[in-house]
């Protein structure tokens, strides 16, 4: 008895340690003190609170307007009436839809999203709102200021945090032409993470990742990709078209990321789920 009690410590260790610390080749330290604690008896039996931060696929998905990118598709091979059975194929771009950029997306020798560690899917999360700043300006850049004006309200930026960026842009998700927002000139309106603000969270925060409820970490007007570049050159990854932000708080909660595992892959849909540690009594 004494042997199994000893030997579910251990294991109840590891898995907590998974959340807040990495270990090996690109991983990135996530040992700040936690802002909560949802434990897997909590978590398992349904006691706390868990936010889908994804969207369904679907042939409407927003997907990046450059050539040979292509709306999703499923197509239905077997049915039950003819087959006994369901199922269906489906194809579409890696980036396309609530999906994650992997470090080889934008820099060469780093790892692809198959390569990326286990550890670095599990993070604790911060959401950054600038819904406010975006209403004024569709181009606004998230700044520096913008990330310590936060910190002054609601404290650090854990270390090995994967911080998001709420902007406000969900609310046109159902709406590609306005989501993308592009000008008769071709030019792409929508918010995103300035360079600066990029450098200073991996530099300053050693985050995990960044993400945003746009189609790209760099803003819409931009041609070089600044932040992609940065951030993928750090081995970090980023996330894009995050669902519901506006159900976060702006700490206190954890984040659990799931792309899939696509071989030699840049990138692929993500399933996210933010886990708060009780469940809302208005859901």
């Amino acid at each position: 008895m004494q042997l199994r009690n000893s030997l579910s410590i251990m294991l109840l260790l590891a898995v907590i340690g998974i959340f807040y610390r990495g270990s090996g080749a690109n991983t990135v330290r996530g040992d700040a003190v936690p802002d909560s604690a949802v434990t897997l008896e909590q978590l398992c039996s349904g006691k706390a609170h868990i936010v889908d931060l994804t969207y369904a696929l679907n042939d409407q998905n927003a997907y990046w307007p450059a050539p040979n990118y292509e709306p999703f598709r499923l197509k239905t091979i077997a049915t039950l009436e003819q087959n006994g059975v369901l199922s269906k194929a489906l194809s579409c771009p890696e980036h396309l839809g609530t999906h994650l950029d992997a470090p080889n997306h934008f820099e060469k020798n780093q790892p692809s999203v198959d390569q990326i560690l286990p550890a670095n899917f599990f993070a604790a999360g911060v959401v950054i709102d600038i819904a406010m700043q975006v209403s004024a300006n569709a181009d606004h850049q998230a700044t520096v200021k913008d990330l310590t004006d936060w910190e002054e309200r609601h404290g650090p930026i854990p270390t090995g945090a994967v911080v998001l960026l709420h902007t406000g842009w969900g609310e046109f998700w159902k709406n590609f032409a306005r989501y993308k927002n592009q000008d008769v000139m071709g030019k792409l309106h929508f918010p995103g993470y300035s360079p600066d603000a990029a450098r200073w969270l991996i530099k300053e925060r050693q985050v995990k990742g960044i993400g945003l409820d746009t189609l790209s970490m760099d803003p819409g007007l931009s041609k070089d990709f600044q932040v992609h570049h940065i951030v993928n050159s750090a081995g970090r990854f980023g996330l894009e078209n995050v669902a519901q932000l506006d159900k976060l708080p702006p700490r206190g909660f954890h984040l659990v990321i799931a792309p899939m595992k696509i071989e030699s892959g840049s990138g692929g849909p993500t399933r996210i789920f933010a886990i708060l540690p009780q469940r809302d009594p208005q859901k």
